[in-house]
């Protein structure tokens, strides 16, 4: 088995801090900007930014480009289309907790289909990880008492997280299934293309048939923010992680967006972390070490 980069691990506690910023551009977006539109305006921005670095190799790889069009779109309909503007959408009518409950099951469902499907391995001390891992995430979702979990009531918007939760398990799953000739950060900017094609026409639906907002500084900071954290770097990075270290062990870090997304809240929305939150890290933090070092095969 290859070894990672050294800092392949240190990537995997620094991406659900970009990826949590989702959750809060979620909730903010709502009577400020149509979810299409900020997943269409996001993307778009993202790939501006990525063609400057990445346009040349577009183009001398444009045979494999070719070659790959159609994983290329439906990974751009998974990850672009389906986890961007559900995701907002459900924002709108249901709470953050609700879609860190939907999303903490990803990680799990990861894993399950990768064991089956790309032959990765885990040993016993990952596996013990990955259970200590989602008891702390359950741990915080119920803010320490079972009565709070046993009392969430799903709301319209919580199909639309689960759809988007589904999707991300067959993302990462098929990103890593479906071999490519172009390197990670190459291989994201066409999956955006491929996303954009599919954005397009819904996006235009909403814009024709849907209520719009005017559009305000708000809006761009968060099409700003969505292209940036949760975009370009979340994204890229996620591709990279895989490749060293495989689709199960980097799934796990959704189980840390919980925790980030706690401390952004404090941090941009002056919501204090509750009590929960500490005993909740302590059993997630160590664990995801446990789950994610290297083994012996």
């Amino acid at each position: 088995m290859k070894k990672p980069a050294p800092w392949a691990p240190v990537l995997l506690w620094v991406v659900p801090a970009l990826w949590s910023s989702n959750y809060l551009i979620a909730r903010a977006s709502h009577g400020v900007i149509a979810p299409h539109a900020l997943a269409m305006g996001r993307w778009a921005l993202a790939l501006a930014l990525m063609l400057p670095f990445v346009g040349a190799a577009l183009w001398r790889q444009r045979k494999a480009v070719r070659q790959e069009w159609r994983h290329l779109l439906v990974l751009g309909a998974l990850g672009m289309w389906v986890c961007g503007a559900f995701v907002y959408q459900a924002g709108h009518t249901t709470s953050a907790t609700n879609i860190a409950l939907l999303y903490a099951v990803t990680p799990v469902a990861i894993t399950a289909v990768s064991l089956r499907l790309l032959d990765e391995r885990m040993a016993l001390t990952q596996r013990v990880g990955v259970v200590f891992a989602l008891s702390g995430v359950v741990f915080v979702i119920a803010k320490g008492d079972i009565d709070n979990l046993l009392a969430v009531r799903l709301a319209v918007g919580d199909a639309w997280a689960l759809v988007a939760a589904a999707c991300w398990v067959a993302y990462s799953v098929l990103l890593k299934r479906w071999p490519s000739d172009l390197n990670p950060a190459t291989r994201l900017a066409a999956i955006v293309a491929g996303g954009l094609v599919v954005l397009a026409p819904f996006t235009l639906a909403e814009a024709l048939w849907v209520e719009r907002n005017p559009f305000s500084a708000q809006a761009l900071g968060l099409v700003v923010a969505g292209a940036v954290l949760p975009g370009v770097l979340s994204y890229t990075a996620y591709s990279y992680l895989q490749r060293e270290l495989g689709a199960s062990r980097t799934a796990l870090l959704l189980y840390l967006a919980p925790v980030y997304g706690a401390l952004g809240a404090w941090a941009l929305l002056g919501e204090p972390p509750g009590w929960y939150h500490a005993p909740g890290a302590a059993l997630i933090l160590p664990s995801i070490w446990l789950a994610t070092r290297p083994t012996l095969r």
